[in-house]
């Protein structure tokens, strides 16, 4: 491998529509104080390999969700948040504190929020209400950027419009709800589908989980996996992980206990093999300028280097070591 001035792979081989955000593969939710700060010390130890996501929704006591709210605030902009990488989940927009919530994330720690989670639109209607909700508390705020909006599909009603939901300009990550989505079939799916078997079995189940990852890479947008509420269990969390990522399309999944981080980070992360051959090919593929190149007796071009690419960057967000060269070239 040389060194070579010809294009970045982003430059050479995207259209600026076709370039997902580059978020972690795990995201983490913690709606406590205690397990919070306890998550951001993980995340300081191991890395941006994972998000958190503060909790205001499930996480809020009754009565006190100003409070709560305050709280998910402060510890944004605290100095535990090293990276950059934590977001908020806000009440369903048709709640009482969903504005209050907004009006003190964004007002209090909206520089500094990596994103904020709208769950149960039962419409794109609702999505578009909340972007207006976040898009008005930041002008109102001054705030300098715009705030990225995750949205969980776990409605019939956002289910029937995810392509729309997808679509919309200020979505960046779209994830499945499934407690929720099979609790709404009031009995129909039974509850082994919410298990780490079922779920990936039940027919109702799988066509939703398919439609959303479908969606979202149809619109250059990361495709959230549902919760695996088993905890202690590596090997069924690892196989969970490895299912949503290697056959339902996912490339990002739900942490709800820290013993659930490592498990998920490693399993969507692509194997040494995998990131050796991508960085031969595509190093191979920039020095000839991103014309077709063969390599070990097989013909590659453009369509095969956008996806060694992104085995390149995927090892890179799941902290894979890379050679230095490779760091030089793309990474530096």
């Amino acid at each position: 491998m040389t060194t070579t001035t010809a294009a970045h792979p982003r430059d050479a081989l995207f259209d600026a529509t076709e370039v997902a955000a580059a978020l972690p593969v795990c995201d983490h939710y913690c709606g406590v104080e205690a397990r919070m700060r306890k998550s951001l010390a993980l995340q300081a130890q191991l890395g941006p390999v994972f998000d958190i996501t503060l909790d205001c929704e499930d996480g809020a006591p009754i009565g006190g969700e100003a409070a709560h709210a305050h709280m998910v605030a402060e510890l944004a902009m605290s100095e535990a948040n090293r990276f950059g990488r934590v977001g908020a989940r806000v009440h369903p927009i048709d709640h009482p504190c969903f504005a209050d919530d907004v009006a003190t994330l964004v007002g209090r720690a909206g520089e500094r929020l990596a994103y904020l989670m709208v769950p149960k639109p039962r419409s794109l209607g609702d999505v578009e209400r909340a972007c207006v909700e976040i898009d008005h508390q930041s002008r109102v705020n001054g705030l300098g950027r715009v705030l990225p909006v995750h949205v969980l599909i776990e409605t019939h009603g956002a289910l029937r419009e995810v392509e729309r939901i997808a679509a919309h300009q200020r979505v960046e990550s779209l994830s499945f709800g499934l407690m929720d989505f099979v609790s709404a079939h009031r009995g129909a799916i039974p509850a082994a589908g919410m298990s780490v078997e079922g779920q990936f079995t039940h027919p109702l189940v799988v066509r939703a989980k398919l439609a959303i990852a479908a969606a979202c890479h149809g619109f250059a947008k990361t495709p959230s996996h549902c919760v695996v509420t088993e905890f202690n269990d590596t090997a069924a969390i690892m196989d969970a992980a490895t299912r949503a990522s290697r056959e339902f399309g996912y490339t990002r999944m739900w942490s709800i206990h820290p013993n659930q981080i490592v498990p998920i980070v490693e399993a969507f992360a692509p194997s040494a093999a995998e990131v050796e051959q991508a960085c031969q090919i595509v190093c191979a593929a920039q020095d000839a300028q991103w014309a077709p190149i063969s390599h070990r007796d097989t013909l590659h071009d453009r369509a095969s280097y956008r996806y060694f690419w992104q085995v390149l960057e995927r090892a890179r967000r799941t902290g894979q070591p890379l050679p230095v060269e490779v760091r030089q070239r793309f990474f530096s």
